[in-house]
């Protein structure tokens, strides 16, 4: 898949999400769909969806800060950092999920855009540090300049 039909994609449901007056919560996993820990989630449409709204909300984030809009960056970037985890991920993943959450919360308490800039860095390097130990391959991700 090419990098700019991810980000038309990831535009799109950055904008879908943007209409919406309340967060989505990804629907429940049937856990007997999961791996054991230390496999690849079964590519399940539920754990491929909830993966997509990762990749939306980084790209929310990701526009609003390439804008400079510090308040845009931080609603995305909060749901990032609270939403429920689904049931079943690997348990060798944790350490960049926590990384995630941590950068996200850091982005969504930023006092201003260049701490904001630098913590969304650290969730572009848990995401695809993620990918990469699972086997997963992305096009490149990266934080866009002003």
């Amino acid at each position: 898949m090419k990098l700019h039909t991810i980000l038309i994609v990831g535009l799109a449901l950055g904008l879908s999400a943007c209409a919406e007056k309340k967060q989505a919560t990804p629907a429940p996993v049937n856990e007997a769909e999961m791996p054991a820990a230390g496999e690849a989630p079964a590519a399940t449409d539920t754990f491929i969806k909830h993966m997509h709204y990762h990749a939306g909300q980084l790209e929310r984030i990701n526009a609003a800060l390439a804008a400079g809009n510090l308040d845009a960056a931080q609603t995305p970037a909060y749901w990032l950092a609270a939403h429920e985890q689904l049931e079943g991920a690997a348990d060798d993943w944790q350490p960049y999920t926590n990384k995630m959450r941590e950068a996200a919360r850091a982005v969504s308490e930023a006092p201003d855009l260049a701490t904001a800039r630098a913590a969304t860095q650290t969730i572009v390097e848990s995401c695809a540090g993620c990918h990469l130990f699972a086997g997963v391959e992305i096009p490149t991700l990266v934080l866009r300049d002003e």
